[in-house]
């Protein structure tokens, strides 16, 4: 039997200094797969990470990521930046 729950997708911000990533948009099906294209219109790298974005999904947009997911978001954030140092060594 396929899976009938909707993709969700949720986005996040960083900015150097801040105490922890932020939500910036979080949402299911239609309101999902439009917050996937913003990303990848902007060039962000998208990680498919059920858990995770089942965790962030229940985070307020907004919201400061709390403690008990740093490690889980620490380990999106590197693959992220790796994802992006590589691309600028290709350039």
């Amino acid at each position: 039997m396929p899976d009938e729950r909707p993709r969700r997708a949720t986005a996040l911000r960083y900015a150097e200094g801040s105490e922890s990533p932020e939500v910036v948009a979080t949402g299911a099906g239609e309101l999902a797969k439009k917050i996937l294209e913003a990303a990848e219109e902007a060039g962000v790298p998208v990680r498919q990470d059920p858990a995770l974005v089942e965790a962030l999904s229940k985070l307020d947009v907004g919201r400061m990521i709390p403690p008990e997911l740093y490690v889980a978001v620490a380990e999106a954030l590197v693959w992220a930046y790796r994802l992006d140092a590589k691309a600028s060594r290709n350039r």
